[in-house]
């Protein structure tokens, strides 16, 4: 099959993203890295993209010129990864679609719940396929803890709990270090800090893995560190439209911690809990038996983990394999699209704009009942009420 053209804005040298999209996207041979604008200084970003082994007519200094040069090609790319800062989302991926390019964009889609409305709707009427990186939905065994509860294994899902607790922003000598006071800034991130940064990846997963959308949430948010104006710590209770009660603890003090991201689902039947610092293993206790630990890479998995199981069993799966299964779900969605075919439903699990408006929803619904003293609010997008 030929390679599908794929371009990135963002993501240049010493970028903590760049690097795991563009493993991620060349993992499976399926993209060819075809055109860039990688930097916001447009010297920098032409020399890097061509020392990344772009063409010079490709290494773009600015976005802008990077869509007017590739809408006018005819071998134009196929995607465009937005890896540049939260800002500017949405002014690039509504422009890419508007002229019929597919989008991944990195979290947070947007700034604001009408920008995300705006980024539905357009990728609605354009037909563009708007993919948001919540990456780590990309594990194989993830995707096997979503085909568990999907057939039934777990019965009803009573409870879901969540974290994305870490400590490397701890120390309050770190307050003037620009690396880490962006984060709490809010003319640079909006209302929410460590929620919107790391929680809204608890959250997603919650709602990933059970197939359920959250519709209300009670927030307690804190600045524990007391020069910050965002929050750097906070514990959210959820419901969900199926009926599920959620519990998600997001933290960026918590000392000995170090990625912190886990999950753990209960129902009926069974409970389930995964961990990325620990991805290789899926743990699964049914009703009345013994612990069972799912191995990824093993035999009788689902169609999902099967589909997304690189190495051998036995050997460590990481975060840029993750990404690479975003990247596989959606070069299948694009040959789809130019086939006029359905989608392998084994593939059709990339997070879409829709993911990406609800977490936004949800993100000021944190800092709106935070600032309310934990009051119950709608996490739902004025859309989807």
């Amino acid at each position: 099959m030929k390679k599908l053209k794929w371009g990135m804005i963002g993501g240049g040298d010493g970028s903590q993203i760049g690097p795991a999209h563009r493993l991620g996207s060349g993992l499976d041979g399926l993209f060819e890295f075809t055109a860039g604008a990688l930097d916001h200084r447009p010297d920098e970003g032409r020399r890097f993209g061509q020392q990344l082994g772009l063409d010079s007519d490709r290494a773009y200094g600015d976005w802008q010129e990077m869509l007017a040069a590739e809408n006018a090609r005819e071998d134009r790319i196929d995607l465009v990864t937005v890896a540049t800062p939260n800002a500017t989302h949405f002014a690039i991926t509504k422009a890419f679609l508007e002229a019929g390019f597919h989008v991944l964009c990195e979290k947070p889609m947007t700034m604001t719940v009408e920008e995300g409305e705006e980024i539905v709707r357009v990728a609605k009427a354009t037909g563009q396929l708007c993919a948001v990186n919540y990456g780590y939905t990309g594990y194989s065994l993830v995707r096997h803890m979503k085909a568990m509860i999907a057939r039934g294994d777990l019965g009803e899902i009573r409870l879901v709990h969540t974290e994305f607790a870490h400590g490397h922003h701890a120390d309050a000598a770190d307050a003037d270090n620009p690396r880490v006071r962006w984060r709490y800034d809010p003319a640079q991130v909006g209302v929410s800090a460590q929620f919107a940064d790391c929680g809204i990846h608890a959250m997603h997963m919650a709602g990933f893995v059970t197939g359920q959308q959250v519709t209300s949430l009670a927030a307690d948010t804190v600045s524990c560190i007391a020069s910050r104006q965002l929050e750097d710590d906070a514990m959210v209770n959820f419901r969900m439209d199926g009926g599920t009660v959620g519990r998600l603890w997001t933290s960026s003090i918590a000392i000995g911690r170090q990625h912190g991201l886990t999950i753990q689902v209960f129902g009926e039947k069974g409970g389930l809990r995964w961990a990325q610092e620990q991805p290789n293993q899926l743990f699964w206790m049914p009703l009345n038996e013994r612990l069972q630990i799912i191995e990824r890479g093993e035999s009788d998995l689902s169609p999902e983990a099967d589909r997304t199981t690189r190495v051998t069993i036995g050997h460590a799966e990481g975060m840029p394999l993750a990404f690479a299964n975003i990247y596989k779900d959606l070069a299948e969605a694009i040959n789809a699209h130019k086939e006029g075919r359905v989608v392998d439903p084994a593939a059709d699990l990339f997070p879409r704009a829709e993911d990406g408006l609800r977490s936004m929803a949800a993100v000021n619904a944190v800092a709106e009942s935070g600032k309310a003293d934990a009051a119950w609010v709608d996490a739902r997008p004025p859309m989807f009420r």
